[in-house]
């Protein structure tokens, strides 16, 4: 029997391929790729030994830890997982309702609000940076960011340069926490925000930038980070940092950034 190989399975070859990619991509940056890389052995050592070889006693064992491995995966992996299918609900892009939105209409009301949110964000940010104020803001997208709204303290005031700065003043008892603006709100403050496990994250970045990248990584948010130390600005989105931006390119960022959100 001649081996052929269909258009039908060249899609699925190169559908596997992107999903083996995909899920590389996101475990690279949890420090989990070690194991991911583990497990995709284990299974091309399987298919080879049940399935090429035909060897029955090892593969009838292999057999029975494959049955028994996707609980395993799970367990090992719970966190990706849910970062992955959280990530998945939250594409907005996969809205049909919002894509006929944004080519029907341009919504400039909705755009000139968020124009405003945007320069006071940026001016505060500016500010605490001249002052060496450290700051952490949250910016939400299209998750639910209820669960860390309800760790802090509810203000739901308007998003205004000098009340952001007040919060986030040495002696303020906020300071120290997250805070998460939505809705055209400033809607908590003191909240916290899971930490990231990246491995890869350079030692220099304190506490609030991996805080930073910790919602990035579990939401679509964007978290804006002000060093305390060095004054320096940093954003954090989609499980990626960019650190030491200035005001202006922070200003063109989220204008991109919430303009596709509208």
């Amino acid at each position: 029997m001649g081996f052929s190989i269909g258009v039908k399975d060249v899609i699925d070859i190169l559908l596997v391929a992107i999903l083996l990619y995909q899920a590389y991509r996101l475990l690279k940056k949890t420090g989990a790729v070690n194991i991911f890389i583990g497990i995709l052995t284990f299974v091309i050592i399987w298919f080879l030994v049940s399935f090429v070889f035909k060897m029955e006693l090892l593969g009838g064992i292999m057999d029975r830890l494959m049955s028994v491995g996707a609980f395993g995966v799970v367990v090992l992996f719970q966190d990706e997982i849910r970062r992955f299918f959280s990530r998945l609900g939250s594409r907005h892009n996969w809205n049909i309702i919002n894509m006929l939105k944004r080519w029907v209409a341009k919504q400039e009301t909705v755009q000139r609000g968020y124009d405003a949110d945007i320069a006071q964000i940026v001016q505060a940010c500016r500010g605490l940076s001249k002052s060496g104020m450290g700051a952490l803001i949250v910016v939400k997208r299209n998750a639910d960011l209820d669960l860390y709204v309800q760790s802090g303290e509810v203000i739901d005031s308007n998003i205004n340069s000098r009340l952001i700065e007040n919060i986030f003043f040495k002696n303020s008892p906020l300071h120290d926490g997250a805070m998460i603006i939505y809705g055209h709100r400033i809607q908590a403050a003191g909240c916290i925000l899971p930490v990231s496990k990246n491995r890869t994250i350079p030692k220099r970045l304190g506490l609030r930038h991996r805080a930073a990248l910790g919602v990035a990584e579990a939401t679509d948010a964007i978290a804006i980070v002000v060093s305390e130390e060095t004054g320096k600005i940093s954003w954090a989105v989609n499980g990626e940092i960019s650190v030491n931006v200035k005001p202006e390119q922070l200003e063109h960022f989220l204008s991109v950034a919430l303009a596709d959100k509208a």
